[in-house]
């Protein structure tokens, strides 16, 4: 006969054998999954081992097949799949669930942070969406989701595409516990009616009993079940220590309820009207809280949309449907018409037409050749395509720019983070206020109890800082889709707040004030071909405009010559070596460095004109001369922005003359011409000792240390890939006009986020006065707190317009 033991965790019976055993607190203790032990330890962890004592003779399922197994979370398909590698550590993104106020969120935070492993926990309240960086050595992504169960909430995978299945869910919750609400509202109002009216008219003991009771009954559900909500929010923040906008409600309501069954049996005035609509007043305002937040994140998942979540790839004679996570860099894919892109790669049918709008507002097709690039989130047209991946799904263009738009919520602004400290505070001071008032009422001004608990609960309910906690995050949220409408990326919530107390833009020239399409206009050379076939295989390695430009008008050839060393000069040029020979390709300056005599003829032929001069051994060989537009909207775009007080210079690394050119038919004043990079980012510096707040843009191509030490990086989308991993704001369409759209978002949503907080803290001042001088009742304290996080939500919605 085999031992039989139990799973200290489950305390189901099982074969000796079939169990493990594990060491905690230096006990041996015995289990029957690896659930089991987690939960274990968990409790253990959080101070909770005495749940196994009020469990008695009871047992619990297994975790072995239940579907809220945690095991799931510690598959390696799961984490190949949600968790990102960060140098030697990752990064998760979950969706809390049951977060009720921005206490809520601070609870998680705290408790989470401090767990061993967790490096940083950051939670955003719009949207619920938790992003941690953690030690997978250290804790396992099963015992993260098991801790924030173990404080009162939930956490599933953040996945866009389960989002709205999550939403449906909430919001059913939300219906049935508001239909129970309504309900019953409507019937204790006709109780009220006739108790009011009894109180006028007289009414008998008998008939009193009766409405008091109906109003009991119809107050319980209400308070119970349609309440449950902040009871368990309540719970939690009593258990932590933190106490929360669930604590004020319940513990008015709560009032509220109990003394009206005092009342009934002393044959007082019950308030059991007060407490239905306490609690359906204040539910319907987090339901229309919830509803706002949903519809203003309504615009950042419509981008996730966009991505299929699977692809045809070609392996061998067959054509099988992938998974996007499971495709590798090298295989082929085929699209049809009407697909969407998936992953980036490089054509291999002769042409292909797509439409790339999604990406930069184009609204013209864009016809690519073999061995273009093709870009994911691009639409095909007319024929079918084959092209080759050249990076996983989770590094292509639009994977990059959904998570860039998914970790803007992330970083919260300055302003947010003193209006939560704010509101972290206050729930605490509001119970000493509401108690305070009772005192004052009941003992020092002789009032009756009842009277005086009623204007302490109005106090309690009405000062809940709903309204102060979401004044800043639900306007950011709605600034940042609409700034993806007009295809403007944040990368951080807070650059909001700095681009709006901008007062200095500096711009670049080629690629952002002109189209950085130049071209070649005159050309002076004495070349060979055999030269000039080594200037093309120079030019083939720069992606700089002028360089791509010359190489243009070079004859094609298909020679390859292999440098001994080649080397690229910041703001000046290319030098070669190949053998005994130096080959030089740049400006004049690069060229006079190195000792080549230019012709004075070269040197007038130069004017307004940007030039590239080539060299052999210090013998001048060629010179091009080019030319560039400027944008069409740069004009209107700078006009504007100079009446809103910013002040604009130009920095170029082009010559004196072509940016005087571009310069005075922009109004620009102030523009320094034949500057290096370095050049470009100490004038940053030179700023910031004046006091500015700079906001600089450029390409991203060979602006990234300036755009790196200005207050806010614009990068111009024609270089896209590089520009959003060296700026704040990508300006996806590369039109002069987002800048302007940029900064005139900033400033809105800041003057949205200063009117919220305008109008959470008039409500306050106001309001908590009036409740402490006994001028309003609990059921419009309740209906004028709801009110107030309406109010701030639907002026953040006016973004919109």
């Amino acid at each position: 006969m085999q031992n039989k033991r139990k799973c200290n965790h489950c305390q189901l019976e099982f074969e000796e054998k079939a169990l493990f055993s594990s060491f905690i607190k230096g006990e041996q203790k015995y289990f029957c999954c690896k659930g089991c032990e987690g939960v274990y330890r968990l409790l253990y962890l959080q101070g909770l081992e005495d749940f196994y004592n009020k469990l008695g003779n009871n047992t619990l399922d297994s975790f072995v097949d239940s579907k809220d197994s945690l095991e799931t979370f510690d598959t390696q398909s799961f984490l190949d799949k949600y968790v990102i590698k960060k140098d030697s550590l990752y990064e998760i993104s979950l969706i809390l669930e049951k977060i009720h106020c921005i206490a809520c969120v601070w609870l998680n935070e705290k408790i989470l942070s401090k767990q061993k492993g967790i490096i940083k926990v950051c939670i955003n309240y719009t949207t619920n969406k938790a992003t941690l960086l953690f030690d997978l050595e250290s804790i396992k992504v099963s015992e993260i989701i098991a801790i924030i169960r173990s404080i009162g909430y939930d956490a599933h995978i953040y996945d866009v595409r389960l989002q709205e299945q999550y939403a449906q869910k909430q919001k059913r919750d939300y219906y049935i516990r508001l239909s129970v609400g309504i309900f019953c509202m409507m019937n204790i109002m006709w109780i009220a009616v006739a108790q009011y009216a009894g109180y006028f008219s007289g009414i008998s003991l008998p008939m009193r009993n009766i409405l008091n009771i109906a109003g009991f009954a119809l107050s319980t559900p209400v308070l119970f079940f349609s309440g449950w909500v902040f009871w368990k929010g309540a719970y939690f923040s009593l258990k932590h220590k933190t106490p929360n906008m669930d604590l004020l409600v319940i513990s008015g309501a709560t009032l509220a309820y109990l003394y009206s069954i005092y009342a009934s049996f002393k044959g007082g005035e019950t308030y059991f009207e007060s407490v239905v609509m306490i609690i359906t007043f204040v539910l319907i305002g987090k339901f229309l809280e919830v509803r706002g937040k949903k519809s203003a994140v309504d615009s950042l998942d419509k981008i996730n949309a966009q991505i299929p979540l699977s692809v045809n790839v070609l392996r061998g004679n067959k054509r099988e449907e992938v998974s996007v996570y499971d495709v590798k860099i090298g295989e082929i894919i085929e699209a049809k018409p009407g697909e969407c892109i998936a992953i980036d790669g490089t054509l291999l049918s002769a042409n292909a037409l797509c439409d790339e709008s999604a990406l930069n507002g184009e609204s013209l097709p864009m016809q690519k050749q073999y061995q273009d690039k093709i870009l994911s989130g691009s639409l095909v047209l007319n024929t079918p395509l084959c092209y080759q991946v050249s990076k996983e799904f989770k590094d292509s263009l639009m994977t990059s720019i959904v998570n860039m738009v998914e970790e803007s919520l992330n970083i919260r602004p300055k302003i947010q983070e003193q209006a939560n400290k704010i509101a972290r505070f206050f729930s605490l001071v509001m119970f000493f206020l509401g108690f305070m008032t009772f005192l004052s009422w009941f003992y020092y001004l002789e009032v009756s109890f009842d009277k005086s608990l009623m204007i302490a609960i109005s106090v309690i309910i009405i000062a809940c800082p709903c309204a102060l906690a979401l004044a800043t995050p639900i306007a950011c949220l709605v600034g940042l889709g609409r700034a993806i409408e007009q295809k403007i990326l944040f990368k951080e919530a807070r650059f909001l707040e700095t681009i709006a107390k901008a007062d200095t833009l500096v711009l670049d020239k080629t690629g952002t004030l002109t189209q950085g399409k130049l071209k070649v206009v005159e050309i002076k050379s004495n070349a060979t071909q055999e030269e000039l076939n080594v200037l093309a295989q120079i030019l083939r390695q720069s992606s700089h405009p002028i360089s791509q430009a010359v190489l243009k008008v070079l004859p094609h050839n298909d020679v390859v010559c292999a440098f001994d060393t080649l080397e690229q000069i910041n703001a000046k040029g290319m030098i070669a070596r190949i053998g005994e020979d130096i080959y030089l390709g740049g400006n004049f300056e690069l060229l006079e460095e190195r000792g080549v005599r230019i012709p004075e003829e070269i040197y007038q032929s130069q004017g307004d004109k940007s030039s590239f001069c080539f060299a052999k051994n210090q013998r001048f060989l060629g010179f091009y001369a080019l030319e560039d537009s400027i944008k069409e909207d740069a004009f209107s775009a700078l006009e504007r922005l100079k009446k809103m007080g910013i002040a604009l210079v130009l920095l170029s690394g082009d010559n004196e003359g072509v940016c005087k050119k571009v310069a005075e038919a922009l109004g620009i004043k102030e523009y320094y011409a034949k500057q290096s990079p370095i050049d470009k980012a100490d004038f940053i510096d030179r700023l910031h000792k004046e006091g500015r707040v700079v906001v600089m843009a450029g390409d991203g191509i060979n602006d990234s240390i300036a755009l790196g030490k200005s207050d806010i990086g614009i990068a111009m989308g024609g270089g896209i890939d590089l520009a959003i991993n060296v700026s704040d704001i990508v300006i996806l369409d590369d039109r002069i006009e987002g800048v302007k759209e940029a900064f005139y978002l900033g400033r809105k949503t800041y003057v949205f986020i200063k009117q919220n907080l305008g109008i959470s803290l008039i409500y306050n001042a106001l309001t908590i006065p009036l409740a402490m001088f006994g001028l309003v009742i609990p059921l419009i304290a309740a209906l004028s707190m709801s009110l107030s996080s309406l109010v701030v939500a639907l002026n953040s919605m006016r973004l919109k317009q």
